[in-house]
Order: structure tokens, then C-alpha cells, then sequence
């Protein structure tokens, strides 16, 4: 695909994302939507930091525990701080909806014999299940690792608990998903928290926070690994790190999950 035939006046959740971790695959209108994010909730450069080392620690637990094989969804760019880098060896689909997203993650990947970029949207998974790539990596053995990094905070719950039923039946027993939940209190806002609600609905991308409960309850039937629901900050031994100004006055915390089939 032709990137310049893309409309890159429209900001990307995903390349929006890239430039919040530093990354140089990012437009103009993509940088002035991080910035606008920024002034309105400072900590979110922090959060997203967060996000990205929960999905380093999950993937280097789990390459650890001898998975091989990576179904990572809803991938952003595979920069050299992906799963690819930390697990060279194993076999990596990463997936994006955003074409020009797809477009630079492919050029990335392109010398990584084992490692596929698949244009797709979660919301269509059979799209990605049943895609050729699937068969190409992981053949019949389906006991795998699943990301969802980052992405649960833009589905309404009811798109949730689907994702998630439709994985658990996918997969073979003994896989495992990594994923993260993005919650608050539901009885606080804050007018720059409604202004950041919608900047992402108007790029088409809307953002719902959850409760520590709900999102427990929406990974079924996957189960929980025991202490493996808590705060990204516990996984990665960084109790101090987030202010009660990083809260943002919603009670702002991310918790991280590896949860089993």
C-alpha cells in the first residue's frame, strides 16, 4: 500500500502511541494529538511507558515458561522494544487495523524470518485466526501466547467479553493472554478527562476505562493465574513510581494479567 495515498492528517491511536514511547514512525497531526493528550493528563507519557515494559516483562515471563509462538494483537510498530527483540527465536504475528501502521511495521519486520504483520481489526478476529499466517507459524499446535497490550480499554464491554470467549475457544488448552486494563473510579471525572475521552472519539478510536471488577469479570472463561492481576507497577517491582498526581483525580490505575486456559 501506497502510504501517501493514506490520509495522514488523521491522527492514529497506534502512531500516536508510537511517538508518546519516543518513536520517529509518526505525523505531524499525530504528534499535535499526543501533545493535546499530554496537557490534558500529564501522567499519560508514564502510563504508556508502563504498558510497553508490562508487555516486555509478560512476553520474557512466558518465553521463560517455553512459549514460542506469540499472536500479539493489536500491535502498534514492532520497534526494536517488541516481543521480536526479547524473544528472537520465536514465532511473532503481530497485528494492526491502521494501515500505514501495517505499511512501516512490515518494513520493520521484513528481515525477521519468523515474524509476520498482519493488517486486521480485533473487532474481526476470525479475520486474523483464520488468516494464512496462523497456519504458516503455528501449523496445529495452537497452544500459544496471546497479547491484548494496551487494547481493552478501547472495546465497550460487551466487544470485550466476546475477544475474549473467542480466543479461549481458539486456543489450545494450556495457552496463555497477556493483557492490560485500564481503570478509574466510575463515580470520578474531571473536565480534562472528558476533553481526553473525546480526542479519541474523534479519532474514531473511543476509550471506556473499567473497574478492577469488571475487567476481572470480562476475562472469562479465561482463568487468572494466581497474584497475576495487579498493578503493572507491582509486576515490574516499581511500587513508587506513580504519584497521586499521576492519578489524575479518577483514581487512574493499570493493572496487568497473564491469565491461562
Amino acid at each position: 500500500m501506497d502510504i501517501k495515498e493514506i490520509n495522514t492528517n488523521i491522527p492514529s491511536g497506534s502512531r500516536v502511541y508510537d511517538y508518546t514511547l519516543g518513536g520517529s514512525h509518526n505525523f505531524e497531526a499525530d504528534r499535535q494529538a499526543a501533545e493535546y493528550m499530554f496537557s490534558l493528563l500529564p501522567s499519560t507519557s508514564k502510563w504508556v511507558r508502563l504498558l510497553r515494559s508490562f508487555m516486555q516483562e509478560a512476553a520474557a515471563r512466558l518465553g521463560e515458561e517455553g512459549f514460542d509462538k506469540f499472536l500479539d494483537l493489536g500491535s502498534g510498530l514492532p520497534t526494536a522494544d517488541h516481543i521480536h527483540a526479547i524473544l528472537p527465536n520465536a514465532r511473532i504475528i503481530y497485528t494492526d487495523f491502521d494501515p500505514v501502521t501495517v505499511t512501516y511495521g512490515q518494513e520493520l519486520v521484513k528481515n525477521a524470518p519468523n515474524v509476520r504483520f498482519l493488517e486486521a481489526d480485533v473487532r474481526n478476529l476470525d479475520s486474523i485466526l483464520h488468516s494464512p499466517f496462523v497456519n504458516e507459524l503455528f501449523g496445529d499446535d495452537l497452544r500459544v501466547a496471546i497479547g491484548l497490550n494496551g487494547m481493552t480499554c478501547f472495546f465497550e464491554e460487551e466487544e470485550l467479553q466476546q475477544i475474549f470467549t473467542r480466543l479461549y475457544d481458539w486456543a489450545a488448552p494450556g495457552s496463555k493472554l497477556f493483557c492490560t486494563f485500564e481503570t478509574k473510579n466510575p463515580h470520578l471525572t474531571t473536565p480534562k478527562l472528558e476533553q481526553f475521552l473525546g480526542m479519541f472519539a474523534q479519532m474514531g478510536s473511543p476509550y471506556y476505562f473499567l473497574t478492577p471488577e469488571q475487567s476481572q469479570t470480562l476475562s472469562h472463561p479465561w482463568r487468572i493465574e494466581a497474584d497475576a492481576y495487579k498493578p503493572i507497577t507491582e509486576w515490574l517491582d516499581m511500587p513508587d513510581l506513580i504519584t497521586a498526581e499521576d492519578r489524575e483525580g479518577v483514581e487512574l490505575e493499570f493493572y496487568g494479567a497473564i491469565l491461562v486456559k
